[in-house]
């Protein structure tokens, strides 16, 4: 037992130095830094306590941007559990040619989110445009993203695509762990498909749909690549999230004190959120 002991310690003990070292001090860096006015190159700074907090509601920009993110977030976060809820019941259907559907739909999953927001960016820039053109439309002939009242909605798209592999997956998961005497049962007793989805298949997923929506909201607050590889934050500042927001004040606008508060911030509305999330949703786990 002591030498199995010591052999647990050896792999543990490097892996939490790691972890403490590149992730937990630099983020009691950040803490200690948002009650500062340091700007991130200057080696002289002063304790302001909490000034960069109380001047964070009352920056335009900070409010902007939290307002844009949170309404991405709720409308990328129902738009994935919806669409990846009706291909998982599609793919766990009796249809042919699964496992290669099932392929096809993870595969942007395993994509790079620079990449894909790079590709999409291409054809929203010129093939739509061109096909938009060729239709005589002049809505598709114009790139959405350089509209800022439609910018954000390129963003949804693609979050949308890429979002949808991963909680497909999860929801297949959940409909292998459902006993098919229920639904012998219910057809026995006459229920249609949509009875059989509201009393059966949906209430036995509620713990997968509790993981993915938790899931899918905390991806969406914290949106940055989509964005740096679609509009930068464009036109304007109308597609600014909060992460964006962060990095740029902070690591190329001087702002690295005032951005590490607005970093706390955050940090604490993704938190809080997550944990109310989970507390109303598996609330209605055990209703059911």
């Amino acid at each position: 037992m002591a030498k199995r002991r010591i052999a647990f310690y050896l792999m543990t003990i490097p892996a939490l130095l790691l972890f403490f070292t590149f992730h937990t001090f630099p983020a009691l860096q950040g803490i200690f830094y948002a009650f500062t006015n340091w700007d991130g190159f200057g080696e002289s700074y002063d304790f302001v306590g909490f000034k960069n907090f109380v001047n964070l509601f009352k920056d335009e920009n900070v409010i902007n941007s939290y307002i844009f993110t949170f309404k991405y977030a709720i409308v990328v976060t129902i738009l994935i559990n919806v669409i990846s809820l009706l291909i998982a019941l599609g793919l766990n259907a009796k249809i042919k040619f699964k496992n290669f559907f099932r392929g096809v739909y993870f595969l942007p999953n395993i994509l790079s989110v620079l990449i894909v927001g790079f590709i999409f960016n291409y054809l929203f820039s010129n093939v739509l445009t061109t096909w938009g053109a060729k239709m005589g439309s002049e809505f598709l002939s114009q790139n959405i993203l350089g509209n800022a009242d439609w910018a954000w909605i390129g963003i949804v798209i693609v979050a949308v695509w890429q979002g949808i592999a991963f909680n497909t997956i999860l929801y297949l998961a959940g409909l292998q762990t459902i006993p098919k005497d229920l639904y012998e049962a219910s057809n026995l007793d006459g229920a249609g498909k949509f009875r059989e989805f509201i009393s059966i298949t949906f209430p036995l997923l509620a713990s997968f749909f509790t993981i993915n929506m938790v899931l899918a909201m905390k991806s969406g607050l914290m949106v940055f690549d989509q964005i740096v590889a679609l509009t930068g934050g464009g036109p304007g500042r109308s597609t600014q999230s909060i992460a964006l927001l962060i990095y740029t004040g902070g690591f190329q606008g001087g702002e690295f004190a005032y951005q590490s508060a607005n970093a706390v911030i955050y940090f604490i509305v993704i938190i809080v959120i997550s944990v109310l999330q989970l507390k109303f949703l598996q609330k209605r786990e055990m209703d059911m």
